[in-house]
């Protein structure tokens, strides 16, 4: 006889549970890893020449998986007098902006601001480089803390890498804004990595280097990092100007007068590190199966009568025993929905009370 127990409230618990990936991309697999930089073939450019797109592999291969792609944008407030797709950069700050930072009261397109106070009118970010992360790596959330960027910034475009600087966003796993319609978002701070390239930089917070949206998988860098300058508010965060392309030209002057793909394959070519761990939320409700000790004490299974007698006992005075193999999850209306195995049958008779606990994942 197949006989159906009600489980409680008492009998159930949900759960969170927050899992962690370590994502790291090196920056030989952003430059360098396929073919000859900057016509790598784990790039991709496209048509329409709003954004470049970076692969694991080639883009061709059936095995390839997209891991971020980088743009670049300059908002209306702008001092940049941009010549080389003026309209699509002013465009995709906006289209970032509006997303991730949302609208005043006056229904205008909020700009991004470095300490994220939305309301005040300084430490505005007009010049952005932005880096959305593929939703494969970046799962449900980047988690906080987590995220770090090294640059190259020697000012010899051959020597990129003799002087870098690492943008972190450091205490964010207890410091954090809110106050975004993509969800929370971080302060990126930049500091010395290899060498002393920064000016004016002795702590890990002293100079902000953009945001980073946890759940979007957005990082939005201030163009200030590739400039010359005493810090926020006077240009740029170096000592020197860095020779962006190879051909004596500066950051904003790529900005203003190359191709976002041509603007990309630089940046590319300085970064020398990118790490950030990802958060998958796995949300579980746990049901104490319970069985006490006057109960599931005899089998359904026909095989377990023979000529009505328990075939498992070997005397009359011999307490009925059976053993459970699996347990089921049924619906109001008694309709398996979920199955439980053991790895092997569970004695169970008259002296025996046993908890089971059957965990669904979701």
């Amino acid at each position: 006889m197949t006989i159906f127990k009600n489980l409680s409230a008492e009998d159930r618990v949900s759960t969170k549970t927050l899992l962690h990936e370590a994502i790291p991309i090196t920056g030989t697999i952003i430059s360098g890893g396929y073919g000859t930089f900057p016509d790598d073939d784990n790039v991709k450019n496209f048509t329409h020449g709003m954004f470049q797109s970076v692969y694991d592999y080639p883009y061709l291969s059936s095995s390839a998986n997209h891991i971020f792609d980088i743009s670049f944008g300059t908002s209306a407030a702008s001092t940049l007098a941009v010549t080389e797709q003026a309209t699509k950069k002013d465009n995709i700050y906006n289209q970032m902006a509006q997303v991730l930072s949302g609208y005043d009261k006056d229904g205008n397109i909020q700009r991004f601001d470095e300490d994220g106070n939305l309301i005040g009118t300084s430490e505005k970010i007009d010049n952005a480089i932005f880096l959305s992360f593929s939703r494969l790596l970046v799962k449900d959330e980047i988690k906080k803390g987590s995220f770090e960027l090294e640059l190259g910034v020697d000012p010899v475009y051959a020597d990129a890498m003799d002087d870098r600087v690492k943008i972190t966003d450091y205490g964010a796993d207890t410091s954090y804004r809110v106050n975004s319609p993509a969800g929370e978002y971080g302060i990126l701070y930049v500091s010395n990595s290899a060498g002393t390239p920064l000016s004016g930089a002795t702590g890990p917070t002293d100079l902000k280097a953009g945001l980073i949206y946890y759940q979007a998988g957005v990082a939005v860098l201030n163009s200030a990092i590739f400039m010359a300058g005493t810090g926020s508010g006077d240009g740029g965060f170096l000592s020197s100007s860095v020779d962006f392309d190879g051909a004596a030209t500066s950051f904003t002057g790529s900005l203003i007068a190359d191709e976002i793909s041509g603007s990309a394959d630089y940046l590319r070519h300085r970064i020398y590190n990118l790490q950030f761990n990802n958060t998958i939320e796995l949300n579980s409700t746990v049901y104490f199966c319970r069985a006490k000790h006057n109960e599931f004490n005899y089998s359904s299974n026909p095989t377990y009568l023979s000529g009505s007698q328990i075939a498992v006992k070997n005397n009359t005075t011999d307490l009925p025993i059976s053993y459970i193999t699996s347990i089921g999850l049924y619906s109001a209306d008694n309709t398996l929905l979920a199955v439980g195995k053991f790895s092997e049958p569970i004695r169970k008779d008259s002296n025996i009370e046993l908890t089971f606990r059957a965990r669904l994942d979701y």
